[in-house]
């Protein structure tokens, strides 16, 4: 088993100086970061007739409506700029990426899902997420601890230069991301610049209208979890919405959509096969027991049915756009404010614990 214990990097203050100590921390892993961006553009110009100048005139189109909305996490990044010695061009294009291919490259398949007290045998509320991306991205990720001035503290994952989305925050509120594929996407507010202002949220009420925002590019599908117990899907496309709840103690969410109405605006539905066997797959394995554990839930992420495009995903030879896997696989336990969180496919390896203390 892979032992490796996933770097900590806490950071505290403004969003400028919060930025500045991540990109300070994480410099070497931001360059390598962008390395691998600007090899996957590249590699995808057939695809995409774009170069990585082109992906940087894109990425700005976006800046206008996420400064007008978000300001303070512009100013996250731009520390994260300053702090890694990096462009904030380039930058904006990691964080823009799948507005900036028109999410033609199809890459993510991640999964996540979530049991409340009525569902766990510690009484406990449970949320768990496998982050499936580039393999080369995976020597990047790391767990961040951060105690914003204006906003409750949260731990989330991330990597490379990428703003956090993934995580909870003091106020016992979790987020889970799933990339889907509407066809109404537009220039607009990115993805996770809108999922990032999720984890300011103190109420769940707050954390679905940021969600929400107006002139929003696209969206994803964002699993939400408060630690009263209530569960959310909130699928989201540039222009509609819907709400799913968690009625039994329990919800999963893959990378399409489950709403009838949502499902109208899906960007070509029949090349996503294998999110629909992770979905059913996950479905099944939930309605399999009536109390779940941390154990329980890492056994749910290690599963195999439908190798190598299972819940553990793996990468496979072949094309070279079509090579993710999982890099990481998390559990937040909302009632205990902490994070479990391996490093790599969750299936060869062992699983770290990590403490909100706000």
């Amino acid at each position: 088993m892979n032992t490796r214990t996933l770097p900590l990097v806490e950071v505290r203050g403004s969003h400028r100086q919060m930025g500045q100590q991540m990109g300070e921390a994480r410099r070497e892993s931001i360059a390598h970061a962008l390395e691998t961006a600007h090899q996957l553009i590249d590699d995808a110009y057939q695809t995409l007739q774009l170069t990585w100048d082109g992906a940087r005139i894109q990425a700005r189109k976006y800046l206008p409506f996420a400064q007008e909305r978000y300001p303070q996490y512009i100013e996250e990044l731009e520390g994260i700029a300053e702090g890694a010695n990096a462009s904030l061009d380039d930058l904006l294009v990691i964080n823009a990426m799948e507005a900036v291919t028109s999410d033609a490259l199809h890459l993510t398949k991640c999964t996540s899902l979530a049991v409340n007290q009525s569902r766990t045998a510690s009484g406990n509320v449970l949320v768990a997420h496998n982050e499936d991306w580039l393999p080369e991205d995976e020597a990047d990720v790391f767990v961040l601890r951060a105690f914003p001035d204006d906003g409750p503290p949260f731990l989330a994952m991330t990597y490379g230069g990428l703003l956090p989305n993934i995580g909870f925050n003091a106020a016992g509120i979790a987020q889970c991301c799933d990339s889907v594929y509407p066809s109404d996407s537009r220039i607009g507010i990115p993805r996770l610049v809108v999922s990032r202002a999720v984890l300011s949220a103190r109420t769940i009420s707050e954390a679905i209208r940021h969600i929400l925002v107006p002139q929003r590019a696209a969206g994803y599908n964002h699993l939400l979890a408060h630690e009263s117990g209530e569960l959310y899907s909130i699928e989201v496309s540039a222009r509609q919405f819907a709400v799913l709840y968690g009625l039994d103690g329990s919800i999963a969410h893959t990378n399409h959509y489950l709403d009838p109405q949502m499902k109208l605006v899906e960007s070509e539905p029949d090349e996503q096969i294998s999110t629909r066997i992770r979905y059913f797959r996950a479905l099944r394995l939930l309605q399999q027991r009536e109390k779940f554990t941390v154990k329980d839930l890492v056994e749910i992420q290690r599963d195999h049915v439908n190798y190598p495009e299972s819940i553990c995903n793996h990468e496979t030879p072949g094309d070279p756009l079509d090579r993710q896997k999982t890099i990481t696989a998390l559990i937040m336990d909302l009632t205990q404010r902490q994070m479990h969180i391996c490093w790599g496919n969750p299936c060869s390896s062992t699983y770290c614990t990590y403490q909100l203390d706000a």
